[in-house]
C-alpha cells in the first residue's frame, strides 16, 4: 500500500542535529497518522507515495521543523508564583500560571522550566528543538488504512514530538 493522506505509517528512525549528535532513536516501530496532527508537514510530504520498506533521509531546517528560536518566548517568573516541587526540564501549561505571567502566550501553551534560582525561574515557550536543523533517517515499517476514529481524532495518539505538561524532560522526544 502506498502512503497517502488518511493512512497510518509505522516508522523507525534516528534523529540527529546538524552536527551529527543523536537526539532521538526509535528502534521499535511507532504508528503515526498521515494527514492528521501526528507528523510535521515536511515529513508527510516526503512520505507520500512510498511503501513499507522505504528508507528516507530528510534534512529539515528550522522553518520546516519547529521554527526559529524566539527569545521573546523566554520569561522570568517569581519563584513563589510556581508550584512546589518544580524541576528543570519540567513542562507547565501557561493556564497553570497566574494570569498575565507570560504575556502573549496562549493559555494552552507549554512552557519548559530551563533554570531555577532562589528567587526566580526561567521558563521557555519555544519547542525544545526550535532553531535546530534536524537530520532524520527513517524507515517505513508498515502502512495501513486509518480507522474512522483515528481520522476523526486527527491522530493515532502518539504524535510527533508531542509534549505533555508536568512531565520532566527526557532524552526521548516522542
Amino acid at each position: 500500500m502506498e502512503i497517502s493522506p488518511q493512512c497510518v505509517v509505522a516508522l523507525t528512525w534516528v534523529l540527529k542535529d546538524s552536527l551529527g549528535e543523536t537526539l532521538d532513536e526509535l528502534a521499535e516501530p511507532v504508528e503515526f497518522l498521515v494527514g492528521g496532527d501526528d507528523l510535521l508537514p515536511a515529513i508527510e510530504t516526503a512520505l507520500q507515495g512510498h511503501e513499507a520498506g522505504a528508507r528516507l533521509s530528510l534534512n529539515l531546517e528550522p522553518e520546516n521543523a519547529f521554527g526559529d528560536y524566539d527569545e521573546t518566548r523566554v520569561h522570568w517568573l517569581a519563584r513563589a508564583a510556581l508550584p512546589a516541587g518544580i524541576e528543570e526540564g519540567m513542562l507547565l501549561e501557561a493556564a497553570s500560571l497566574p494570569e498575565g505571567a507570560v504575556p502573549d502566550a496562549p493559555r494552552d501553551a507549554l512552557l519548559t522550566i530551563t533554570e531555577i534560582y532562589p528567587d526566580h525561574v526561567v521558563i521557555d515557550g519555544n519547542h525544545p528543538l526550535a532553531g535546530i536543523a534536524l537530520r532524520l533517517h527513517l524507515k517505513v515499517e508498515r502502512v495501513r488504512e486509518a480507522t474512522v476514529d483515528e481520522v476523526g481524532r486527527g491522530s493515532v495518539g502518539t504524535g510527533f514530538f508531542r509534549l505533555q505538561a508536568s512531565a520532566p524532560a527526557s532524552p526521548r522526544l516522542h
